[in-house]
């Protein structure tokens, strides 16, 4: 077997083909397909949805400007692209084997430490944003 042209072969199997418009239309369907995957197998992801859709709207009144506003929602976009890598490296890693590994639990607790440094990056920016505007009197 050429190694090579398994690899090319693969890769088109996996990508979304086409040029233009028509690979842009295949890669959004690729990613619609990417987030019902995590809200399906994801309890994480839809908790963390359901805290997004919380404090959405309570956003709109702690901010005081578009700033403020991005920041905080921005916080919460990078929780949930945070999440959904963890999950791709976990679903990557439960593919290759199931069996217990030193490196398979080394990716998972890496990808559970990146989510939890993003909850961590919310919660500052929630915290300075409220104090700012509440204790300081803003």
């Amino acid at each position: 077997m050429n190694r090579k042209r398994d690899v090319i072969m693969t890769n088109n199997v996996l990508k979304p083909n086409g040029v233009g418009i028509g690979r842009i239309l295949k890669a959004g369907r690729c990613s619609m397909q990417g987030f019902e995957a995590v809200y399906r197998h994801e309890s994480a992801f839809r908790q963390e949805l359901l805290l997004a859709a919380v404090m959405f709207p309570i956003s709109l009144f702690v901010a005081t400007d578009f700033f403020q506003l991005a920041l905080l929602n921005g916080a919460m976009l990078v929780v949930l692209l945070v999440e959904i890598i963890n999950s791709a490296v976990e679903a990557v890693v439960d593919r290759i084997s199931l069996e217990l590994h030193e490196l398979s639990g080394r990716a998972k607790d890496l990808g559970s430490a990146a989510v939890f440094l993003s909850l961590m990056l919310y919660s500052l920016i929630w915290i300075s944003v409220l104090y700012k505007n509440f204790a300081e009197g803003g």
